[in-house]
């Protein structure tokens, strides 16, 4: 039986740059499986022929941005055109070998990978995809590993998957230690690295033998120390709910605060990207419906569900007041139209705004408590507990302990449960 396989050249066209333009790709299907290739190419939507997988080459243009531009997506063309090629090369060699070849290995001869790939090599292209689709903090988080290990390792970028083992990894906890580094700083490096580790076994490019963690291996969960979860006091929570600050800022942070809290302890990123379709009606009530923004791109990650009680509903119209939202979003986090990266940053500065309002707010209130964006949801937990909701429920609620991810599955509950568990709020 002729086995199946087709390759083609497109523009992906979920998510643009900060430029507007959007990546090119190769799509290569085998056996009914699919591999994509960045090839860092970018252009604009309308001068791409989705026929000809070419940029559109025009013709009696006048101003010199426009000729510019159309040198470019010649230029783009003609490296498309080399691509082309290579593929061909590529597939007419294994042919020539009689070689069963899988998609990983057409990768590996395309990107002139070597029989045991380079670690560094292979983390630069992964950082780079999770950029481009739009995985802003997962591409923080490796870009972050990577520069612990090569101030740790200065021949990092000639390592292959062979070399990352059990001693290598653990002269880097030896390392991070003497750094002064926590338990759990710690555990967040060796997590990353333990992930793109088993990425690499999955496309057939790192290596078992060598793979340092596992069974016998070097165990990252140890490392996890356990910390403090700083909770207002009853006197305090009642006076945020009850008294209004006397500075603009103040009362903005207040509300958010106090959003946050009615919202079983919402992230600042997640508050930040609601949207109006967020908003969802259900047997007369009103939800809000979202996924965290850290756990969305898992596989079977369920939707958080909240309903809209006369609290959160008051909370977002203060907010709103406060200042009008852009586009669709539903609070005036998000003020500047941006996409991906761009838009992770500007939100990641609004956030470190708010944690000086929160602070200033603290100051204002006479707390003697450091009033920070994470201290509504280790309060609202304590209310759960204190108002003898069960624990089974707290733990659908914050996802921790027993549970693998930080999600909060209300789905996973009747609602009329996690309803009720609200109300003590």
């Amino acid at each position: 039986m002729e086995v199946n396989r087709t390759y083609k050249f497109f523009m992906r066209t979920t998510q643009p740059d900060a430029d507007g333009n959007y990546p090119v790709y190769l799509q290569l299907t085998r056996d009914r499986k699919r591999a994509y290739i960045a090839l860092k190419i970018y252009g604009e939507r309308d001068r791409w022929d989705d026929a000809q997988e070419r940029f559109v080459i025009e013709k009696g243009l006048r101003t010199k941005k426009e000729k510019e531009a159309n040198e470019q997506r010649r230029k783009d063309n003609d490296l498309i055109d080399n691509y082309n090629q290579k593929v061909k090369a590529v597939i007419s060699q294994f042919e020539h070998d009689k070689k069963d070849w899988t998609i990983n290995q057409f990768k590996n001869a395309f990107l002139s990978r070597s029989k045991q790939g380079n670690f560094n090599d292979y983390l630069d292209d992964h950082i780079q995809t999770l950029k481009e689709t739009g995985h802003t903090g997962n591409a923080n988080c490796y870009a972050s590993t990577q520069h612990i290990l090569t101030l740790f390792d200065k021949k990092l970028g000639e390592r292959t998957f062979g070399e990352i083992d059990i001693k290598y990894v653990k002269r880097l906890d030896v390392f991070l230690q003497k750094r002064g580094n926590s338990g759990n700083t710690r555990k967040y490096y060796f997590k990353a690295l333990r992930a793109i580790l088993n990425k690499a076994l999955q496309d057939g490019e790192g290596n078992i033998t060598t793979y340092p963690f596992g069974t016998g291996g070097f165990k990252v969960s140890e490392l996890e120390e356990k910390t403090a979860k700083r909770f207002l006091p009853v006197a305090y929570l009642e006076k945020l709910k009850s008294t209004s600050s006397k500075r603009e800022v103040g009362e903005y942070a207040r509300n958010l605060f106090l959003f946050s809290y009615y919202c079983f302890g919402m992230s600042f990123i997640d508050m930040a990207l609601l949207k109006h379709r967020n908003l969802v009606s259900h047997d007369g009530e009103l939800y809000l419906v979202y996924k965290r923004e850290k756990e969305k791109n898992k596989r079977n990650t369920p939707p958080i569900q909240i309903r809209i009680k006369p609290e959160i509903e008051e909370l977002i119209g203060h907010l709103r007041q406060f200042k009008e939202p852009i586009e669709d979003y539903l609070l005036p986090v998000v003020t500047i139209n941006h996409f991906g990266e761009k838009l992770y940053k500007h939100i990641t500065n609004r956030r470190k705004r708010y944690v000086g309002y929160l602070k200033d707010l603290a100051t204002e209130f006479e707390f003697d408590f450091n009033l920070t964006s994470y201290v509504s949801r280790h309060t609202m937990a304590m209310q759960l507990q204190n108002n003898k909701i069960p624990r089974e429920v707290i733990s659908q609620v914050m996802g921790h302990q027993n549970l693998k991810t930080t999600n909060v599955y209300l789905d996973s509950l009747d609602s009329s449960v996690i309803d009720q568990a609200s109300k003590v709020l």
